[in-house]
């Protein structure tokens, strides 16, 4: 039993399989079947009650944005301080000769 055969069962890229969720959860399979609820661990993984209840598909992250800092960000578009950036232009060690 792999994470491959429950992503093919899922029909989801391996990616998106949780293989920790996968090992954590054979616990739980081996007391359905040892009760005769189940016998084949692929298809007891890709049941919906039990890919919810054991987080077996990952969470779609959401895309990462830029902060933008600038107070009418509409009005500025063409303007450098559009996006944040460092505000230190001289390294330290040539500040402090001053």
């Amino acid at each position: 039993m792999s994470g491959d055969a429950v992503a093919d069962e899922l029909s989801l890229p391996l990616d998106r399989i949780s293989l920790e969720m996968v090992y954590r959860g054979l616990y739980y399979f081996h007391g359905a079947s040892k009760r005769g609820e189940t016998q084949d661990p692929v298809k007891y993984f890709s049941h919906p009650d039990i890919v919810k209840c054991l987080g077996i598909v990952k969470r779609q992250r959401k895309p990462k944005k830029k902060l933008i800092i600038a107070p009418f960000p509409d009005k500025q578009r063409n303007s450098d301080q559009f996006f944040w950036q460092s505000p230190l232009k001289t390294s330290l060690t040539t500040g402090l000769r001053a």
